[in-house]
């Protein structure tokens, strides 16, 4: 059965194609629901703390203090819009959920001196064609360095990657490093991977060479999302991330229809948007 193709392709689902094409087909052809998860949530709260944290507040005032204030008022607001409802914290949970989030956004100081930083933007918007492909992506920061040169920079929660799996992980920052070229007329200088939970920073320096390789790589990921579109072929690809995936139920590979995940999700959906 073809499926109608994405308009646009991210740094995120390059990645999440290259993981698992059924997986891809689910979040982005077919656009299922995903359920929110502690580390989804988490991630959201942390990054909202630390963008408002340089964003919101001018070099002098981005104290451990006003960071840990933005870390509450994050928690408040994801409380008030029913955020947390799904999850289902006890009151233990949430609050060891809200102590961990705290420590990553501490965590960040031990990387960099954020009265320092010149912050040209943060949840920075930029789509544009690359190699043929409509790329479009959201940058969690965007700095100036002291010699005025651009730094990309990407918050990351989770564990930080071992060395061999590093330049995987750099991917897609120097798509971003591609997307501020063409749109911004300007190469960064470098690109920065904030892993806060160790804490520990992966910089690269995004070369011609470099980009041109991620831009063929784009390309090559596009027309194979294209085929599988055109054939209905998505196959699963096993690994360790199966037993976190939110569609193991409806893949092959652990005895699932992918063909009843739209209408039982899609069902769900329905339901959730009648309540």
């Amino acid at each position: 059965m073809p499926f109608e193709p994405p308009r646009t392709l991210s740094p995120s689902k390059v990645a999440a194609f290259g993981a698992c094409a059924l997986s891809f087909r689910f979040t982005a052809v077919e656009r299922l629901p995903e359920a929110a998860t502690p580390w989804t949530l988490k991630g959201t709260l942390v990054h909202t703390a630390l963008e408002r944290l340089v964003w919101d507040h001018p070099p002098g005032e981005r104290s451990s203090a006003t960071a840990l204030a933005e870390v509450d008022r994050a928690v408040d607001e994801l409380r008030a819009n029913g955020a947390f409802d799904e999850l289902g914290l006890d009151p233990g949970a949430h609050a060891a959920f809200v102590d961990d989030a705290r420590r990553l956004v501490a965590n960040a100081r031990r990387l960099e001196d954020p009265d320092m930083l010149d912050v040209v933007g943060v949840e920075l918007l930029l789509e544009a064609t690359i190699g043929g492909v409509r790329v479009r992506g959201i940058l969690d920061r965007l700095d100036r360095a002291e010699d005025g040169s651009l730094v990309v920079v990407d918050y990351k929660t989770g564990r930080a990657p071992a060395p061999a799996f590093e330049r995987a992980r750099l991917a897609g920052v120097h798509l971003y490093a591609l997307l501020c070229e063409v749109v911004l007329g300007e190469r960064p200088s470098e690109v920065r991977l904030l892993h806060l939970r160790e804490p520990t920073v992966i910089v690269s320096r995004p070369t011609e060479p470099v980009l041109r390789a991620h831009e063929r790589r784009t390309r090559a990921v596009w027309d194979a999302v294209n085929r599988a579109c055109r054939t209905g072929d998505f196959r699963p690809r096993p690994s360790g991330l199966c037993g976190s995936c939110q569609f193991r139920t409806y893949c092959p590979a652990h005895g699932g229809d992918p063909s009843l995940a739209a209408v039982a999700l899609g069902s769900r959906r329905a339901e959730a948007g009648a309540a």
